[in-house]
């Protein structure tokens, strides 16, 4: 819960500041520009060392930990006084890292600083108690020294690393072009410019588009997979699965730019420099991800079979596969339009995976009541409450200008989705899987009523994220779909709550023409 407090609150963090506006401003503000990013990745990396060098020291003491952790609740004070210190960190930075500003006084920055630091203690604290953090430290002894050292030989090599994006983009290239050359005869290649064409479509391979962030997110997934995993491996074997990812991941990457470039071609640029460019990179990395996972265990000279169980039952498999087909719809259609998203009923395949767990939700209680319509209304106020005064949207011209049936089609699989299956498949993903599965590793044999205020804000909290800008908004539904579930202690109370504000909104956005909701 710690790690993913922090986590959010630095991506948050980092990606709302920039460091670049304290250059010239105060001997403090100017370390900080110059070593800001530097020291947040080498406490970041020291940590995660850390804890990889003395896991086989505190093993056993994590394990007495986790069974004895109904012992120690969430100090509720403490981790309230930790946001009250970030609502004050985020106040404060916007006042330093105002463009244009005069200089900083080192006293602001050292209190910046500290309010920061002391957030962090307090979060800390309020999670894992004080004497816990003694133990730990105690237990795991000099394993900061090979922490720090792997901090800094990683932090290196990322630095390092930013000087391959040139070259990269060059051979990322020429591997496009050799895909395309046996099948265009016109085909246009210039290195000066980076860019490759056929005919009257062109691109340029920019170093965003060498493949590189792939790579890198495939090394980092490929890292992990083999760390959580280490005891099905066999290593030193199994390591060759990270430079193949790696290679893979840049093969593949040059397949979307080739593929790309056809569909360009083809009469369907904006299909291509829309839609696709942006579905299609997360659509090849899930590929070589779930290839890596499914055919690299099926190697006898990488895998130890006989610690790989038999996987005749999934538990996990009946809550979140709805969800994740509807993600994987969600990314085809948008990857096959060229503006406005005509293929939204591809979500229906939802339905497909609910079909096949059939059996398995029968154990459920899909019963609901007034409660849950009542929180469904609740949200669906404070949805439109949280809207920016004046927002409103014109429904899409590509909608207007189709014909009578396609638009009634449209929207009648857009209110299908949003009322049958989303809340569905999301309800079992989050209420029903990862509300549970933060209390205990055997989320099925936890009750429906248990409440427990970790779990509790960490799932409200990632089905916000799930919202992009109506995070606030998305937070706070979760909430209240938690609330009503864990209240009657069954899902269909948070289902029907989702399904009622998605009705809500769906009436709103047709008889208001606000389309900004959809």
């Amino acid at each position: 819960m710690l790690g993913t407090l922090v986590l959010i609150e630095l991506l948050v963090i980092s990606i709302w500041l920039d460091a670049e506006v304290l250059r010239g401003r105060g001997i403090l503000a100017g370390l900080v520009h110059d070593w800001g990013a530097w020291t947040l990745r080498l406490s970041v990396a020291l940590a995660l060392g850390t804890l990889i060098f003395a896991e086989s020291r505190v093993r056993s003491r994590f394990t007495r930990i986790s069974s004895a952790s109904d012992a120690y609740p969430i100090r509720i004070q403490w981790l309230a006084a930790h946001f009250v210190l970030m609502a004050l960190f985020l106040w404060l930075s916007s006042t330093m890292f105002r463009e244009g500003g005069a200089g900083l006084s080192n006293a602001l920055m050292v209190g910046w600083g500290a309010v920061g630091v002391a957030g962090f203690v307090l979060a800390a604290l309020a999670l894992i108690p004080p004497a816990i953090w003694i133990e730990l430290a105690r237990v795991t002894g000099d394993a900061w020294v090979y922490g720090l050292a792997a901090a800094l030989v990683a932090s290196i090599l990322g630095t390092q690393a930013q000087k391959l994006w040139m070259p990269l983009s060059h051979w990322t290239l020429d591997l496009v072009a050799a895909m395309l050359r046996p099948f265009y005869a016109g085909l246009v290649v210039e290195p000066a410019t980076m860019t490759i064409g056929i005919g009257s479509f062109s691109e340029e391979i920019a170093p965003t588009c060498s493949g590189y962030e792939g790579m890198g997110l495939i090394l980092a997934f490929s890292s992990a997979w083999l760390w959580f995993f280490r005891r099905q491996w066999r290593f030193p074997q199994a390591l060759i699965l990270l430079p193949a990812g790696v290679a893979l991941m840049w093969v593949v990457n040059a397949a979307r730019i080739a593929a790309l470039m056809a569909i360009g071609h083809a009469g369907w640029p904006r299909i291509a420099e829309g839609g696709f460019h942006s579905q299609a990179g997360w659509m090849a990395f899930n590929a070589v991800a779930i290839g890596i996972c499914v055919v690299a265990r099926k190697i006898p000279a990488l895998s130890q079979q006989e610690h790989i169980a038999a996987e005749t039952d999934n538990p996990t498999a009946p809550y979140l596969m709805p969800f994740l087909a509807i993600l994987g719809a969600a990314m085809v259609a948008r990857a096959a339009s060229g503006g406005f998203e005509w293929l939204y009923a591809l979500r229906a395949a939802a339905a497909v995976t609910l079909w096949i767990f059939r059996k398995r939700y029968r154990t459920l209680d899909f019963r609901f009541g007034a409660m849950g319509v009542m929180g469904g209304a609740v949200v669906f106020a404070l949805w439109i409450a949280l809207e920016p005064r004046g927002a409103h949207a014109a429904a899409p011209q590509a909608l207007l200008d189709a014909s009578a049936s396609a638009r009634l089609a449209w929207i009648a699989a857009r209110i299908a989705g949003a009322v049958l299956f989303v809340p569905i498949a999301e309800e079992l993903a989050f209420r029903g899987f990862l509300m549970r599965r933060l209390i205990s590793t055997e989320f099925e044999k936890v009750d429906w009523r248990r409440f427990a205020w970790g779990p509790f804000l960490i799932s409200s909290a990632a089905f916000g994220l799930l919202h992009g800008d109506r995070w606030l908004a998305g937070v706070l539904a979760g909430m209240v779909f938690a609330a009503v579930q864990i209240r009657r202690g069954r899902i269909g109370e948070a289902i029907a709550a989702h399904a009622v504000a998605n009705i809500l909104v769906a009436v709103w956005v047709l008889a208001g023409g606000n389309w900004q909701l959809w």
